[in-house]
């Protein structure tokens, strides 16, 4: 039996998404192993999330670095030394530079809370909600140069509601999260969705831009 797929997490958080794949991991549903998790800030909860999961932790505290690609070549250098499969950014609050990106195109992931291609950036759940939408979301993708421009591989949609203000949009677009990243990172491990050609594809078919959708309002 060949051994499952390596992912690394990156986080400057608290780690709720990095919760979701430990929990999805112990279930056996991941189809991936966790063998290790970064943050560039000490203070992060989730590095206490990885320890209480036995999974090896690392900081590569930006503070300490002149420049962006000071920091990222020093990153690549930790990430590498767990020779990965697969990268998984969860709460991750840093732009990474072209160099990093290209260096794991194809087998690293983000999530974003919004239904990307829309409300690329911070902010997304006021945002929404500003604009008038009636329904917002959460999207997994590949990560490329372009900021929140990878293809698209997953996205759930949420309804918003009347009475709806931006914590409270978050907390139901969170929920989504933590079951569309673990579902994601499966696929990416069993080999059914890939990155080919500035595409993301699942089971040998382009995914349309905005992924697979999984709409919690049915």
């Amino acid at each position: 039996m060949s051994p499952l797929p390596r992912v690394v997490v990156l986080l400057s958080g608290s780690g709720t998404n990095l919760q979701a794949l430990i929990d999805s991991a112990a279930k056996s549903e991941l189809g991936a192993q966790l063998v290790g998790v970064i943050s560039n800030r000490p203070a992060a909860f989730g590095l206490e999330r990885a320890a209480k999961a036995g999974i090896a932790t690392r900081l590569v505290d930006h503070t300490l670095f002149d420049s962006r690609e000071a920091f990222d070549t020093a990153l690549m250098a930790e990430i590498d030394l767990f020779k990965p499969d697969i990268v998984v950014l969860a709460g991750f609050m840093r732009i990474l530079t072209p160099a990093f990106t290209e260096h794991y195109l194809g087998k690293m992931l983000n999530i974003h809370p919004s239904l990307l291609p829309k409300f690329q950036g911070l902010h997304t759940h006021q945002r929404a909600i500003d604009a008038g939408d009636n329904c917002h979301g959460v999207t997994v993708h590949f990560v490329t140069a372009e900021l929140d421009g990878g293809p698209a591989a997953i996205q759930a949609i949420v309804p918003i509601e009347k009475q709806d203000d931006a914590a409270s949009l978050a907390q139901r677009v969170q929920v989504q999260e933590h079951i569309i990243y673990p579902m994601a990172v499966n696929w990416l491990a069993s080999g059914r969705l890939r990155y080919q050609a500035g595409k993301a594809w699942l089971d040998e078919s382009p995914l349309p831009v905005q992924g697979f959708q999984i709409d919690s309002r049915l």
